[in-house]
């Protein structure tokens, strides 16, 4: 049985194929004797010296933050948010419910924002949740039956201002639902999604 010698690839391409059709290197010539190299012509190269620097970019603009949470994060961060600020109303605005409910605008608006796209049906859930999360400290009441009373009352009597966060919350959540249909429809190329 005759066997075939082959080389291994890791040693390169077989030399006995066609011959490149590059000029000998000088010293190498056919001759033995010294070749001259001769220069194509072609592009002129600008000097080294001539050449100028790449300009510097251009200075950026501070963005605001953009971070992407999850369902549970957005629910964390809206909730721990919420307790901040009912303790901060409770120490210096004495408990007001107005303060608070000023301020759990703003935190619905980051919530609904912030909440990544996979997820932006939790951000009107996560909203009123946080907001009686954070009445705990501005409830007012000694001992758990009175704290719950005050909790139920501060729910009752601060219902507008937890609409009004709701609602702006589900708003930008469907705005930005809507937005990213478009876009999945033109990426699609005006098909509807599947």
């Amino acid at each position: 049985m005759e066997r075939y010698r082959t080389r291994p690839a890791r040693y390169g391409p077989r030399r006995d194929g066609p011959r490149s059709s590059l000029p000998p290197q000088a010293g190498r010539g056919a001759g033995g004797g010294a070749v001259r190299a001769v220069r194509q012509p072609g592009p002129q190269r600008r000097p080294a010296a001539v050449r100028r620097p790449a300009p510097a970019p251009a200075p950026t603009a501070r963005r605001m933050p953009n971070p992407r949470l999850t369902g549970l994060g957005s629910g964390l961060f809206c909730a721990l948010v919420m307790f901040l600020i009912g303790g901060l109303c409770a120490m210096l605005f004495g408990a007001s419910l107005t303060a608070y409910g000023v301020l759990f605008l703003p935190v619905c608006v980051l919530t609904a924002v912030w909440v990544r796209r996979g997820d932006l049906m939790t951000a009107p859930v996560v909203v009123p949740i946080a907001f009686a999360v954070g009445l705990l400290p501005v409830a007012d009441g000694d001992g758990t039956g009175g704290k719950l009373m005050g909790l139920v009352t501060a729910l009752a009597t601060q219902a507008g201002w937890l609409y009004g966060g709701t609602l702006v919350a589900g708003l930008i959540v469907i705005v930005r639902r809507i937005r990213l249909v478009h876009r999945r429809r033109a990426a699609a190329g005006g098909r509807p999604p599947v």
